[in-house]
């Protein structure tokens, strides 16, 4: 197959489709009932077949799996589940030969406390070089029976854990997730050897795990909410960080994308500047609701907070932290808070996936790269985990009120005939797969026209091979509140019917794509969005 147009070019990354692979969830290729390299490997086809240019893969290392893999115990390693490092090169290469880039996760933030060097800080004890890798700090009050200090955590908790000695170590996340100390020189020279290691066996480019959050106040003094700045969000140090990592990836002709919420624009493109990261994802996007109006104002805050920079806006619908989109977009209340996740909230699956069709052309004909999470292309809604299979700890340290993040991650099914849906053999997956599930199949899908599947398969077909998409500007066209229309260069034209009733479709010499069939009268009906050239 030949390498997609964007792969030819040394700027690919500026409008690439790019899909997420959570390894565990994706196909499993030994039987054990979790995902794993080899059934990556033997699913490279598919990836080629729906037409995109890099995967992203979720972290595959060594890991106790507190966090999904989140919680990294060693980055030179594969982790057994999934197979070894040499399987890893093999993925790499043989993917490479398909047209599709690689790009790994790295999580500067914190490691598992399986790492050798939080287990060595544990022995050494207080004082000791080694705790200096990491935030270890004598508590409060009047025998230190306190934490050091009062941070929020990112999960629900405290953000100190104290160890028998008396100390207490900083962790925004798990305790099984220690955050590393970003002021001191081996934490920056490790990581980046880690960047080099990964560079040198292929990769394209690295996605960077919390990548706002490396960096703390030295004093650790209290938050205050409202008061600026953060003590351990967007802190100035971060910028020196990730500009000796961008020299490492120019070595190379790496890329970064960097996990980066942070509301403020201007701060936000600071980290997009030449000489930073490449590209960030863009999370106002990805939680803005179902309505034109708020999505206008989105794709127009994003254009103009990327454009003093120069870099490339990225689009992504859901990833492995968020309600799928069919059922996000099927809810009366179409955004996404993690504040808000709660279990038992209804949703609509018809209507969420007419939208999450329509969505899907609108993401793609946007100016700039596209993220695709795994299952997105075949429609799948979030799936209802029961709660004695729930593995995720956002669950679990919120006492059990919030669903977490397995919803998203159930295994995809592959074959609708198959045990299990064709994820592995006969081993029951990691998490269960609801009832019902086969009818989202890609072999089904792939046989049937109208599927999700095939929409996304042609999508990216006319994304590769037709005039108009990926970086360049976008002009918005005239059209009624409730309907999103713009314009790309060489007159492609992308109009998203967002309201309540059919509407007119602007003068245009030919139809390209549908999210859904037109009315009678050729009227765009609600929830649907088109491809025109006009």
């Amino acid at each position: 197959m030949a390498a997609p147009t964007s792969q030819r070019t040394e700027d690919w990354w500026r409008d690439a489709v790019i899909y997420q692979v959570y390894p565990r969830s994706f196909a499993d290729g030994d039987g054990d009932g979790t995902g794993d390299l080899a059934g990556v490997r033997a699913r490279l086809p598919y990836l080629a077949e729906l037409g995109v240019d890099a995967v992203w893969f979720t972290p595959w290392y060594v890991s106790p799996l507190v966090d999904g893999g989140y919680d990294v115990a060693d980055y030179r390693t594969i982790d057994p589940a999934f197979g070894t490092l040499g399987e890893a090169e093999k993925l790499i290469a043989e993917a490479r030969e398909m047209g599709i880039r690689t790009i790994v996760d790295i999580v500067p933030n914190h490691v598992s406390d399986q790492h050798a060097w939080f287990r060595a800080a544990l022995e050494a004890g207080p004082g000791s070089a080694e705790r200096e890798r990491f935030h270890f700090r004598p508590g409060r009050g009047a025998d230190g029976e306190l934490p050091p200090n009062d941070w929020p955590s990112q999960f629900s908790g405290r953000t100190w854990t104290r160890v028998p000695d008396g100390e207490w170590y900083l962790h925004l996340f798990t305790p099984e997730q220690p955050d590393l100390n970003w002021a001191h020189p081996e934490v920056r020279r490790e990581h980046e050897e880690i960047l080099r290691f990964w560079f040198e066996r292929g990769v394209a480019g690295v996605r960077i795990d919390s990548a706002a959050l490396l960096a703390k106040d030295p004093a650790l003094a209290d938050f205050v909410e409202g008061v600026d700045p953060h003590p351990y969000i967007d802190q100035d140090e971060l910028h020196d960080i990730y500009r000796s990592w961008r020299a490492v990836a120019d070595e190379y002709g790496g890329v970064f994308v960097g996990e980066v919420w942070l509301p403020d624009a201007e701060r936000f493109a600071r980290y997009l500047r030449p000489d930073e990261l490449h590209t960030a994802f863009n999370f106002n996007f990805l939680s803005c609701p179902w309505d034109a109006g708020r999505l206008r104002r989105t794709i127009d805050d994003t254009l103009a907070e990327h454009a003093p920079v120069g870099a490339p806006a990225t689009w992504v619908l859901c990833n492995h932290d968020v309600t799928r989109t069919v059922t996000r977009y099927g809810r009366e209340d179409t955004g996404f808070d993690f504040a808000t996740k709660a279990f038992g909230t209804p949703s609509d699956p018809a209507l969420g996936l007419r939208r999450a069709r329509a969505a899907a052309l609108l993401t793609l004909a946007l100016p700039g790269s596209v993220y695709v999470y795994q299952g997105e292309e075949l429609g799948l809604p979030e799936a209802d985990v029961p709660r004695a299979s729930i593995q995720d700890p956002m669950h679990f340290r919120s006492g059990g009120t919030d669903p977490g993040r397995d919803g998203c991650r159930v295994p995809l099914p592959w074959s609708a005939d198959a045990p299990y849906c064709g994820f592995g053999s006969e081993t029951e997956p990691w998490l269960p797969q609801p009832e019902g599930w086969a009818r989202y199949a890609a072999d089904r899908q792939a046989a049937d026209p109208g599927s999700m599947l095939s929409l996304y398969r042609e999508a990216l077909r006319l994304r590769r091979t037709a005039e108009g998409f990926g970086d360049g500007p976008l002009d918005w066209l005239p059209a009624p509140d409730v309907v999103l229309a713009f314009r790309r260069p060489g007159g492609l034209v992308c109009v998203v019917n967002l309201g309540g009733g059919p509407a007119e479709l602007p003068a245009h010499r030919s139809l390209l794509l549908a999210s859904g069939p037109l009315d009678g009268d050729g009227r765009l009906p609600a929830d649907t969005a088109v491809w025109l050239r006009g």
